[in-house]
């Protein structure tokens, strides 16, 4: 596929891809912690039910396990068949899929439509990864990344928050904020009528021809960014998956408290990134990178002090802002390793590595918890995104020793 832009050199705001491609990136978030304040409620409901606590928790993350499982796939056929039909269908799935919770009879049936949900959520965001790339270049892509953190904090800030007063009523009717982005199709459907005036993403059609050598490197580089992508993700995925058992073990009122801390959370991450372009550009990435990790890192060892508002709400915003600065860090990576005809199968390999921490958090995490407590893990994660801080300088120092050599 040729590297033509089939958009104008508007502000991003202005543009209608560019709006529809952040509205798909919201799915990201919709997915998952929508339905975090219904979880304690959604228990009580299905006491009865073998394993109800475990089988409730993992709503959160499920649709997680098909995406790891059907991502790579996904992108192949990005790269195949267009990315704009990819999307279009994806959130037709994406609405029926996700809704379904609010009406299915039991909690096995509304865990098959949580997977379900997934296989929408794999087709939709390698295929809108796919087309950041093929949209954007240099500042304007670094500047999509940080409007796209911001969109998704905001708006899971108002999913969240949308959520946690349905759950007020019935544990049910957050599943109804699942039906909003058929809203989204009359934007996608643009997409994909440009994607068509355009050269079908139909493998490498520039005339050339990558070597073996080429193709080991750009997959190599991939498979490093998900393994870094995946570690990070699975540890910040406390927040959404054990943050209402958390604050529900310590005498808060779970729905509403969830709310306040995952909106603290999503609104400082929503204002950080916007901040990310900038930043990135006077810092360079590798820094920005190990600043995102210094406050995730303080936010976890703040939030492992003590479970009051006084603890809580700053730990929720330091990891905000640091996720904020962490996340489109990871696209911005693998954009940049990925050959343009290959951006399909590498959103892939990196969107199944963010899913896949999702779905470890939970399973990995959820023993530890029980055994040693919430605060140990805690701070355990604050070692982590320590060493990981100082692991991203690495790269900086080495290029700076070589520069002084050079001079």
């Amino acid at each position: 596929m040729t590297d033509r832009k089939f958009v104008t050199r508007r502000p991003l705001w202005l543009e209608a891809a560019a709006i529809g491609l952040l509205l798909t990136a919201t799915l990201k978030i919709m997915a998952n912690a929508t339905i975090s304040p219904a979880l304690p409620a959604l228990e009580a409901s299905f006491a009865g039910e073998p394993g109800a606590a475990y089988l409730t928790r993992f709503l959160v993350s499920a649709p997680s396990l098909t995406v790891v499982l059907v991502a790579p796939f996904a992108g192949l056929a990005a790269d195949r068949y267009g990315r704009g039909i990819m999307l279009i269908a994806g959130i037709l799935l994406f609405v029926v899929a996700g809704s379904a919770g609010a009406y299915l009879p039991d909690l096995v049936s509304i865990l098959v439509s949580r997977l379900v949900l997934g296989v929408a959520v794999a087709m939709t965001m390698t295929a809108q990864v796919a087309l950041v790339g093929d949209l954007f270049s240099g500042s304007r892509r670094s500047a999509f990344m940080g409007w796209q953190t911001t969109a998704i904090n905001f708006s899971g800030l108002l999913f969240i928050g949308l959520a946690g007063l349905l759950a007020g009523q019935s544990p049910r009717l957050p599943f109804l904020v699942y039906a909003l982005p058929i809203l989204f199709l009359p934007l996608l459907i643009s997409i994909h009528r440009q994607e068509k005036q355009s050269e079908k993403p139909n493998g490498n059609q520039d005339g050339t021809d990558q070597s073996h050598g080429a193709k080991v490197h750009w997959f190599g580089a991939a498979i490093s960014v998900a393994a870094l992508t995946m570690f990070t993700v699975m540890l910040f995925f406390l927040m959404p998956s054990q943050l209402p058992f958390y604050l529900d073990a310590n005498g808060f009122d779970s729905a509403s408290a969830t709310t306040v801390g995952l909106g603290t959370l999503m609104l400082t991450g929503g204002i950080v990134a916007m901040v990310f372009k900038r930043l990135s550009e006077r810092l360079g990435l590798a820094a920005t990178l190990a600043v995102g990790y210094a406050l995730m890192a303080a936010g976890f060892c703040v939030l492992a002090v003590d479970a009051s508002w006084l603890f809580v709400l700053p730990g929720a915003a330091l990891i905000g802002a640091g996720y904020a600065l962490v996340q489109p860090g990871f696209l911005f990576l693998a954009l940049q390793v990925a050959p343009k005809e290959r951006r399909g199968s590498v959103s892939g390999i990196v969107t199944t590595a963010m899913f896949l921490g999702q779905v470890i958090s939970p399973l990995l995490l959820t023993p530890f918890i029980q055994r040693f407590g919430f605060s140990s893990v805690y701070f355990a994660a604050t070692a982590t995104f320590t060493a990981f801080s100082l692991g991203a300088f690495v790269p900086m120092f080495q290029r700076r020793r070589l520069n002084q050599k050079t001079v």
